[in-house]
C-alpha cells in the first residue's frame, strides 16, 4: 500500500491472507477503504495492541503466504518483499522459520516438482537472514 499500487503478485498474497484467517470480502474492501484513509479506522489502540501480539496460526499463515508465491512462474520482488515483511510482522522465529521451510521443502519433494525447490531456494538466497 506504501506505493499507492497493488500489484496482481501482491493481489494474490492478500487474497490468500484474507482467506487464512477467514476475511469476507466486505471486510476485506472495507479494510483498504481504512488503509486509504478514506473510512476510520473502528479499531482501538487497546484492540491493535492485543491483536498485534502472537497468535497459533501466524506460521501456517505465512507458510500459505510462501507457498502462493512459490506456484507462479516466479517469485517477484513484491512477493519477496511482501513475504519478507509478513514474517516481520508476525514476528516468526528463525527456528519457526526453519520449520515452515522444511515442511515446504518436504511438501516440494513429495510433488516431485523442481521448479517449486529452484524458486524456494531462489528467495532463501534473497532474504540470507531468515
Amino acid at each position: 500500500m506504501e506505493d499507492g499500487i497493488v500489484t496482481d503478485d501482491e493481489m494474490a498474497i492478500l487474497n490468500i491472507l484474507a482467506n487464512c484467517i477467514g476475511l469476507d470480502e466486505g471486510s476485506a474492501k472495507f479494510a483498504s477503504a481504512i488503509l486509504n484513509q478514506m473510512e476510520k479506522s473502528p479499531i482501538t489502540s487497546a484492540q491493535e495492541d492485543e491483536w498485534s501480539k502472537r497468535h497459533i496460526g501466524d506460521a501456517t499463515c505465512y507458510q500459505s503466504a510462501l507457498i502462493a508465491a512459490l506456484d507462479d512462474d516466479v517469485i517477484s520482488d513484491d512477493e519477496m518483499a511482501m513475504l519478507d515483511c509478513l514474517r516481520r510482522a508476525m514476528s516468526l522465529q528463525p527456528n519457526e522459520h526453519a520449520l515452515v521451510e522444511e515442511s515446504v521443502r518436504e511438501m516440494i519433494v513429495n510433488q516431485g516438482d523442481d521448479r517449486l525447490m529452484t524458486r524456494l531456494e531462489s528467495y532463501l538466497t534473497s532474504f540470507p537472514g531468515v
